[in-house]
């Protein structure tokens, strides 16, 4: 996820880009999860996007997020 780095998978930036592009593009049904921030959003503007709730949970503690699904149907 963007802006989570040390997630222990190196995903730079740009790959966002080419996801979305990949999205756009396909025949096939793509969903894609991302944490809901500014630039997700505009990176895949033009596709169908859902917020939804979720918790975090780490060391016991529970956090409440928001995450993007992101359709290209």
């Amino acid at each position: 996820y963007l802006g989570t780095e040390g997630y222990g998978v190196d995903f730079p930036e740009g790959n966002y880009s080419r996801l979305a592009e990949l999205a756009r593009c396909i025949r096939g049904k793509m969903i894609i999860s991302v944490n809901d921030i500014p630039q997700m959003r505009e990176v895949f503007t033009g596709l169908n996007i859902q917020t939804v709730n979720i918790n975090y949970s780490l060391a016991g503690k529970s956090t409440p997020r928001r995450e993007l699904l992101i359709c290209n149907f």
